[in-house]
C-alpha cells in the first residue's frame, strides 16, 4: 500500500507543476500579445540609424594629403590610393581614390585614423545593386552626400532608441 500511496503524491505533484509551467507560459504569451508590432513597413517606413551608425563612407577629395593611413589600418587593404609625388612642392598630388563596399567591411578605422578628418561615416545603408561592379566607389561617388532620411518627405521615419520609446511610454 505504501508505494500506491508515493505513487499518487508523485502523479500529483507532477500534474500541480505542469499546471504551474503552462500557467507561466501563458502569463509570458499574455504580457508579449500587449506589445507594439516591432516589424516596420521598409519601403515606405525607415527607421532612423543611431548617431554612431557605420554607413556609407563619404570622402573629401580636397582635404586628403595621400598619406595612406587609411590603406594601412584597413583589415583587409581596400581603399585604393592613386598619388604622385611633385618634387617642385614636395608634396603628394592625389590623382584617385576608390573604395570597393562590395569588399568593405564597415569597420571605420579609415575614418577613425584618417589625420586631415577627410573620410566621415554617413548614415546611408541601401546600397544593393544588380552589378557588384557598381559598389567600386571612386572619389566622385564616394564625395556625394546622402539624402537625409528625415528630410524625404515621401518616407515615414521611425526613431529606434530606447530613450525615445521610454519618453513615449511616461506620457
Amino acid at each position: 500500500m505504501f508505494p500506491m500511496v508515493t505513487g499518487f503524491i508523485n502523479y500529483g505533484q507532477q500534474t500541480v507543476r505542469a499546471a504551474r509551467y503552462i500557467g507561466q507560459s501563458f502569463m509570458i504569451t499574455l504580457s508579449h500579445a500587449n506589445r507594439l508590432p516591432v516589424t516596420i513597413q521598409y519601403p515606405y517606413e525607415k527607421l532612423i540609424t543611431s548617431e554612431r551608425f557605420r554607413g556609407r563612407i563619404h570622402f573629401e577629395f580636397d582635404k586628403c594629403i595621400a598619406c595612406e593611413v587609411c590603406v594601412r589600418v584597413c583589415p583587409i587593404d581596400l581603399p585604393v590610393v592613386d598619388w604622385k609625388l611633385e618634387t617642385d612642392i614636395r608634396k603628394k598630388r592625389l590623382f584617385n581614390y576608390s573604395i570597393d563596399f562590395g569588399i568593405c567591411i564597415f569597420c571605420g578605422n579609415c575614418v577613425e585614423y584618417c589625420p586631415t578628418n577627410c573620410l566621415s561615416m554617413t548614415e546611408e545603408y541601401e546600397l544593393s545593386t544588380y552589378d557588384r561592379h557598381e559598389l567600386n566607389y571612386n572619389q566622385i561617388a564616394l564625395g556625394r552626400l546622402p539624402i537625409s532620411i528625415t528630410d524625404d518627405y515621401t518616407i515615414r521615419t521611425i526613431l529606434n532608441s530606447p530613450q525615445t520609446k521610454e519618453k513615449s511610454g511616461n506620457k
